[in-house]
């Protein structure tokens, strides 16, 4: 009896190992070979703004958001309904080097990603002196450099126009 229970423990312990390493190899599993994390200072959103891709969209995220992945994928959704290549970013607040990397594979889709290289509200108000500091914080870039700003994924309307 004690021999059967001893490989009936090890048998659940090994299962339960290869459970977890099924359920959650996603959140471990080496971030996307083909990014460098960029730098997002107090200049960069200006330079963006002025040189950057048209069209474009921006995620500003935390590593603890939540709710970021899925507004990133609803983006991610709209940008291949479309059959457009448009670059995605993501833009880390509070991580950066291989910590904000490490963050990228919870963003399918991406092709930009950036994380702030300073004092953060000085940062952040300059891409938006009006921005609560909410995340995530969405912004889209149309092929004529106007904007559109949301906290959380954009609408159906926003999409539209943004694409038109």
């Amino acid at each position: 009896m004690k021999f059967a229970f001893k490989h009936w423990v090890g048998l659940t312990l090994t299962l339960g190992a290869l459970w977890f390493q099924s359920t959650y190899a996603q959140h471990v599993h080496p971030p996307q070979s083909k990014l460098n994390v960029q730098v997002f200072d107090e200049n960069t959103w200006k330079m963006l703004l002025q040189t950057g891709p048209r069209p474009a969209a921006y995620l500003f995220t935390t590593s603890y958001c939540s709710t970021c992945p899925d507004a990133f994928s609803k983006i991610q959704a709209e940008v291949a309904r479309t059959g457009k290549k448009i670059p995605l970013a993501a833009v880390m607040m509070d991580v950066s080097g291989k910590q904000a990397l490490r963050h990228a594979n919870h963003f399918k889709g991406l092709s930009l990603m950036y994380a702030f290289d300073g004092y953060e509200p000085a940062i952040r108000e300059s891409v938006d002196p009006n921005w609560p500091n909410v995340t995530p914080y969405v912004v889209l870039i149309d092929q004529n450099g106007h904007l559109q700003r949301f906290i959380g994924p954009p609408s159906q309307m926003a999409f539209k126009k943004w694409l038109s």
